[in-house]
């Protein structure tokens, strides 16, 4: 972050003191110069002619209408270096982990996205273990792809496991609103898994203030740029939860007096969320900043301002869901998506790929119609029953979130269920692959 050192004049008089803000007569400021109010962070969010208005991170309750405010001269800034790796900062970018502070270059956050001549199309594979991704939806590098998911499912759990899975150089987490419980379990999982020499958090609990939490996405992504843009390296960045972030940008909008939009959301949530997600990129030189990142739902509701304006910036969606029937937590095929997962299937990964998704795939949806006939009193056939059957070991040995093998084990794991339940002609993949992959033993 930027020095007080840099202080620039010293000013006394507030004009006007809202919940979240403060306004002021003040030359020579910027747009998103950090100060600090009566001794409080703020930051510039608003100006007009000389009228400035400043967004108090931890609220403005007891501050005074001569409350001493003194201006940095700088937005906020990181210091990025290797010294990153390991360390977990708070939403300032200041180390909460005990550990010394940082040494290096000192960053601007919040900047523009990569000029898109220097983009490339995503082609990499990043397998991240879970079959209900890398099976059905998988994920590539430079991509930018949410999980759609209610409160009460264990998201951070998928994070963290996503973290310690995937195949990438270095992971960014961006903690939003975490409970000091969620807090423990990523900073557990990683020591843990002996993963902490590749991983970079910026956490806000929900004991801090919540506008904080405006802070966390581009803190961490300003430490993702530099590990992708400087150093080549392939980044994975985890933000936990996008809709918490939603509800920051709201409390800051309503108490400015703002005008709100579709679920009390500000009129500026599209371009809010877009300058953090368009940080995806795959880069010439091999870097690449691949985004995955949590909203949940309320209710499940899918057509809620923040998920819906998720969805036109996004490629793609990754849904969980309760399975009833086999008991799991699962992706679900039906409601997820990977826009580019084509540029990896049969490519990056073996031949049958696409077909074997096609197939699993279709094979569950007939288990769906199959429990709708049952539900409904009609009886059931031979193949609605081994639908049935497969459906239920399919979401347990595939769908679910605590799956953790390689690519070309769920494609044998999927060829065993199709054996098991199915006749070569009844699953509808091409003979050549039929004749290849096709259990012997099942024969």
């Amino acid at each position: 972050m930027a020095s007080p050192k840099a202080f620039k004049k010293i000013y006394t008089q507030l004009e006007a003191i809202t919940k979240a803000t403060v306004s002021l007569h003040a030359q020579g400021v910027s747009n998103d110069e950090l100060a600090t109010v009566e001794g409080r962070l703020a930051q510039v969010v608003k100006m007009k002619g000389d009228l400035v208005t400043l967004q108090v991170f931890a609220g403005t309750e007891g501050i005074p209408t001569n409350a001493e405010v003194s201006f940095f001269g700088a937005p906020p800034t990181l210091k990025v270096s290797d010294q990153l790796s390991g360390r977990f900062f708070n939403a300032y970018g200041n180390p909460i982990d005990g550990g010394p502070e940082i040494e290096g270059m000192e960053r601007e956050v919040g900047g523009p996205s990569v000029n898109p001549y220097k983009r490339r199309q995503p082609s990499e594979l990043i397998p991240t273990g879970i079959a209900g991704i890398d099976l059905n939806n998988t994920l590539v590098s430079g991509q930018k792809i949410p999980f759609f998911a209610d409160p009460d499912q264990p998201y951070n759990q998928v994070m963290a496991d996503v973290a310690m899975r995937a195949d990438v150089d270095k992971i960014i987490l961006g903690g939003m609103g975490l409970s000091n419980d969620d807090y423990l379990y990523f900073r557990h999982a990683f020591e843990g898994a002996g993963a902490l020499d590749r991983i970079v958090s910026f956490v806000n609990t929900t004991e801090d203030p919540p506008v904080e939490r405006l802070l966390v996405p581009d803190m961490a992504l300003a430490a993702a740029e530099y590990f992708a843009v400087d150093k080549n390296e392939k980044v994975l960045v985890l933000l936990t939860d996008m809709t918490l972030y939603a509800d920051a940008l709201s409390i800051v909008s309503n108490r400015m007096d703002q005008i709100p939009s579709k679920d009390a959301m500000p009129g500026s949530l599209y371009s809010d969320l877009a300058k953090i997600y368009e940080k995806a990129v795959q880069l010439p030189t091999g870097g690449s900043i691949t985004i995955i990142a949590v909203t949940t739902l309320n209710d499940g509701d899918i057509t809620h301002a923040i998920p819906d304006n998720t969805g036109y910036i996004t490629e793609g969606q990754l849904f969980l869901r309760a399975d009833p029937d086999s008991g799991k937590v699962i992706v679900d095929p039906f409601r997820s998506l990977s826009r580019l997962k084509q540029n990896v299937q049969n490519k990056k990964t073996r031949e049958d790929h696409s077909q074997v998704m096609n197939a699993s795939v279709r094979l569950y949806a007939d288990a769906q119609n199959a429990k709708t006939k049952q539900e409904n009193g009609f009886d059931l056939s031979d193949y609605d029953i081994r639908c049935l059957d497969y459906a239920v070991e399919y979401a347990t040995r595939l769908l679910s979130i605590d799956v953790n093998i390689t690519i070309t084990e769920m494609l044998d794991t999927a060829w065993e269920l199709f054996a098991k339940y199915f006749s070569p002609a009844e699953i509808g993949i091409r003979q050549n692959f039929i004749d290849k992959y096709w259990p012997k033993k099942a024969e």
